[in-house]
């Protein structure tokens, strides 16, 4: 009997020592705040990166919000600003050719405005004509944002019909041009000698054409 008390009690001691053990590895685990705040230097809330449009990580979850210093130009305009009606030197010339059906003014826009600009496919005209305003149409052509260097030209053309039947015809005593995306109009006197057909309306039009449709002198 005294063997088999000494030997519960063995078993006893054995069983408290291997629950004390197991307790002290779950305090080890819950216990220390340390252990389960530890947060890794690349990511986590501290640190946290996040992805732009253009897919390139920005630290500190900032956004990528596409401002810089570039302004915007729209179609091949590399930065530069549209060319605003003050900065331009406006005039046109007479570039008819003899012997054509039709009569041709070039209108000329230099830059003067110290920095590269940009110019949309057409500007507005609008001829001031003894019986009132008459607005230019637009030729159609297919044309490119021109980017016009300081100090540069670009030429259009505005056609337009002769008077061939003898009379006095329509007068046209200057040009209201608006450069393109502008609001502020520049009168340019006209600068031909031709008059415009008196019309019912079903002849030909005034046309204008897109920049660079026209080179000095009237060359196309």
């Amino acid at each position: 009997m005294r063997v088999r008390k000494l030997t519960f009690a063995a078993l006893a001691v054995a069983a408290t020592l291997s629950l004390t053990a197991c307790n002290d590895e779950d305090l080890t685990g819950q216990g220390d705040p340390s252990a389960a705040s530890t947060v890794s230097p690349s990511g986590g809330s501290g640190s946290e990166s996040s992805k732009g449009s253009d897919g390139s990580e920005k630290a500190g979850g900032q956004q990528d919000t596409g401002s810089g210093s570039e302004s915007g130009s729209g179609s091949g305009g590399g930065g530069a600003e549209k060319c605003r009606t003050d900065d331009l030197d406006i005039s046109a010339t007479d570039g008819t050719i003899s012997g054509d059906s039709e009569g041709m003014v070039v209108v000329e826009f230099k830059n003067l405005g110290g920095k590269d600009c940009v110019l949309a496919a057409y500007a507005g005209v609008d001829l001031k004509t003894g019986s009132g305003s008459l607005s230019a149409e637009r030729t159609g052509q297919e044309a490119d944002t021109t980017v016009l260097k300081d100090g540069e030209s670009t030429f259009f053309g505005v056609t337009y019909p002769m008077n061939d039947s003898g009379g006095s015809g329509v007068s046209v005593s200057a040009l209201l041009v608006t450069p393109p995306n502008e609001t502020k109009s520049f009168s340019v006197e006209w600068p031909s000698s031709n008059t415009l057909p008196v019309t019912d309306g079903s002849g030909s039009s005034v046309r204008v054409g897109p920049m660079g449709s026209a080179g000095q002198g009237g060359e196309s």
